[in-house]
């Protein structure tokens, strides 16, 4: 689940980066306004890749997703993009927790020493 969501929030990385370049030509918005909020949202994407094996760390992911999907009122190309990666991050999670498990019930076939194991 690590590598898949870890991946995801990278991608966010980038994009949340390119929406400031974009939200920076709104003549409504200061420049140190957007990147203080893109600044805490990159790194946010980045420290959750540490943290995202623990409970709190995919529930910290969803409400990245949700402040992703909500930047789009600044930013309206941002929702497309934030339900994109509201997707993803729901498949790296969900598709995660599935090799997980294949991967533990494999481990203990290969400890039992059945002849299911080969």
């Amino acid at each position: 689940m690590r590598t898949l969501c870890s991946s995801t929030l990278i991608g966010e990385f980038f994009v949340v980066g390119f929406a400031g370049l974009v939200a920076m030509k709104d003549p409504d918005l200061s420049t140190g306004t957007v990147w203080t909020v893109c600044g805490i949202a990159m790194f946010l994407c980045v420290a959750l890749c540490g943290v995202v094996t623990r409970p709190a760390g995919v529930v910290l992911g969803w409400a990245l997703q949700i402040a992703l999907v909500a930047s789009g009122f600044f930013v309206p190309m941002m929702f497309f993009l934030g339900v994109v990666f509201a997707a993803l991050w729901w498949a790296s999670v969900h598709f995660g927790r599935k090799v997980e498990e294949a991967k533990a019930r494999f481990a203990a076939q290969a400890g039992s020493g059945s002849p299911d194991a080969a």
